[in-house]
């Protein structure tokens, strides 16, 4: 290669197009990428884990900005290489502001979260998987600093039984798998770990599920929904009742979808509060 393409190939004799003055005036609200798969360390109550996120970032651009720096997204997630909790998906999105000159921009991703739990009989151990998101918003306020809003969201599954089918049978009564879908807004200045989240509707279900049951755990699982049954209604309130005392928690949504056993189609509640 001759010097004449060499010094051609230096970045800082290529234009920089995405930079360029825009005369459109008109401001794009979101611009970045999206579906970007990425390898995680994730940290949890117990120790860390191995993930693959599926990301989405992206900044306000100004009307006058031509375009956003893509390839700046991916730096960022290449720079994370420690264990991913609470605080540093807020240190992420803060960093995110100034390294694409905004003034606001979001970070989200989800994964799929295994636990490693026992049966409550048996003590075998095997693993259970939630769909977790994490997601935070910037916004540089009047002061130059940054604001970070912090979202949590897990999707869990448990065991729910039917208090009216239990009063009117003579034996058993219809019970079926159910999703919790819990979304919390944290304090950006404190830590929950996805753990704590899960145990707040496994809790309250009639019994929480687990990947590997011998015949005694059965057994306890059974009787376990049979002595606490819920109604969709109950198990967002109760999940709902567990969340709202924690300080960690500024507002939350509580969805409950039941897969219904004797019917075709689903028995679904919703509770939203703010404190």
């Amino acid at each position: 290669m001759n010097d004449i393409n060499t010094a051609f190939l230096k970045p800082q004799t290529m234009p920089d197009v995405q930079s360029s003055h825009d005369e459109r005036a008109l401001p794009i609200e979101q611009v970045g990428i999206r579906g970007l798969r990425h390898p995680l360390t994730i940290r949890t109550k117990t120790g860390v884990m191995p993930a693959v996120g599926n990301f989405e970032m992206d900044v306000a651009l100004p009307a006058h900005v031509k375009g956003t720096h893509m390839s700046r997204f991916i730096a960022l997630l290449q720079k994370y290489n420690e264990p991913i909790d609470s605080a540093s998906v807020v240190s992420m999105v803060r960093e995110m502001l100034p390294l694409l000159d905004a003034t606001e921009g979001r970070i989200q991703f989800t994964y799929t979260h295994f636990v490693k739990k026992a049966a409550p009989v048996s003590g075998v151990e095997s693993l259970m998987d939630y769909e977790v998101t994490w997601m935070a918003k910037a916004k540089q306020n009047a002061m130059g600093s940054i604001d970070v809003e912090l979202n949590l969201r897990a999707l869990v599954p448990v065991m729910s039984l039917c208090p009216c089918s239990k009063e009117i049978s003579e034996y058993g009564a219809h019970n079926q798998r159910s999703h919790v879908t819990m979304s919390v807004e944290l304090d950006s200045q404190t830590k929950m770990t996805v753990e704590d989240l899960v145990a707040a509707a496994e809790s309250q279900a009639s019994s929480e599920l687990w990947g590997l049951l011998k015949r005694p755990d059965e057994k306890w699982v059974t009787e376990r929904a049979y002595d606490n049954p819920k109604f969709v209604e109950d198990l967002v309130r109760d999940v709902a009742g567990q969340l709202k005392d924690d300080q960690r928690i500024l507002s939350l949504v509580v969805e409950a979808e039941n897969f219904e056993s004797i019917h075709n189609h689903s028995a679904y509640a919703k509770i939203s509060l703010a404190k």
